[in-house]
């Protein structure tokens, strides 16, 4: 096993979610995301001459979270 970083270990003791863990778990709940991601990965750019895109389900989670916010 790995070592935990000061980080994870101060993480694994903490008692309170914050308002984004609980905006991202309820939006894991909302969201279809395998469904959503199998109908917009047709038209989605693929790897080509150029920078490489950003991944789709990346894309789609940053697009919801600025409509919502």
């Amino acid at each position: 096993m790995s070592q935990l970083t000061f980080a994870e270990a101060e993480y694994t003791i903490k008692k309170r979610t914050t308002r984004r863990e609980k905006f991202l778990a309820r939006l894991d709940e909302l969201v279809p995301w395998p469904k959503l991601k199998q109908q917009l990965s047709k038209g989605y750019q693929k790897t080509g001459p150029g920078r490489p895109p950003y991944p789709l389900e990346t894309m789609l989670r940053i697009h919801i979270m600025q409509l919502v916010l």
